[in-house]
């Protein structure tokens, strides 16, 4: 319990009497991860809560997107690199959705992918309830005006998601989470696994073999502190 209310502390949801701000208000309003809730309202300050509200719905099912059958690895593996985007997984994501969008929801067009039609549409859902839920809190849906520019929306996820940014360590093969002080490494699945960027944040930690960080973003460290800044005086 200490460690949710300093989590929320630390997002601006709650002041130092331990009382709900007037951002921790309008989080509440959106019955989700704290993290997210502040990602969603802080992409009105960047002028991206289009692209983020999609990537939000996007990682609700991220787990069981993708598929790789053994007699097509190949094909799989060609088709997904093709939808891999620079920056990172988040980016990655969101044109996965984009170009979903852009076929009209066209099953022919997951299944040339690789693509899980059922999630893509369990997403759409998902994401309509969260537009719904933007209403009530009187976030408006604005498109990023340079769509070659990612830095406002990967701003955003920064904003909520800097307890889980993490740096490079010395050896150049793992990572050290900033928060927890505590060793990972990013998962193989990610498109960030080659790059290795000095600085990321991550929407999860997964325990296997090693602690593996999924759905990886890069990130400048300057962010790190703007992002927890954001809102706060809202």
């Amino acid at each position: 319990m200490i460690r949710s209310l300093e989590q929320l502390y630390a997002l601006g949801a709650l002041n130092a009497r331990g009382e709900l701000t007037k951002l921790g208000r309008r989080m509440a309003e959106l019955p989700m991860d704290p993290m997210l809730s502040k990602t969603i309202l802080a992409s009105e300050k960047y002028d991206c809560s289009e692209e983020v509200v999609s990537i939000c719905a996007m990682l609700s099912e991220q787990s069981s997107l993708l598929y790789r059958p053994k007699e097509k690895k190949i094909l799989a593996d060609t088709a997904h690199q093709n939808l891999i985007r620079p920056g990172g997984d988040h980016l990655t994501l969101l044109n996965i959705w984009d170009q979903w969008v852009e076929t009209e929801y066209s099953m022919q067009w997951c299944y040339e992918n690789f693509i899980q039609h059922r999630t893509l549409g369990r997403v759409r859902d998902v994401r309509d309830q969260l537009v719904g839920l933007m209403d009530r809190v009187e976030l408006k849906l604005t498109s990023n005006p340079n769509p070659a520019d990612t830095n406002p929306i990967r701003k955003a996820i920064t904003a909520g998601y800097f307890y889980n940014g993490a740096r490079l360590n010395k050896s150049g093969d793992s990572y050290r989470t900033i928060k927890q002080n505590q060793t990972v490494h990013i998962h193989p699945s990610s498109s960030l696994l080659e790059k290795r960027p000095r600085w990321v944040l991550y929407y999860e930690l997964v325990l296997t073999s090693k602690e593996y960080m999924r759905q990886v973003l890069e990130i400048q460290p300057e962010w790190l502190m703007e992002g927890k800044q954001v809102l706060l005086c809202v």
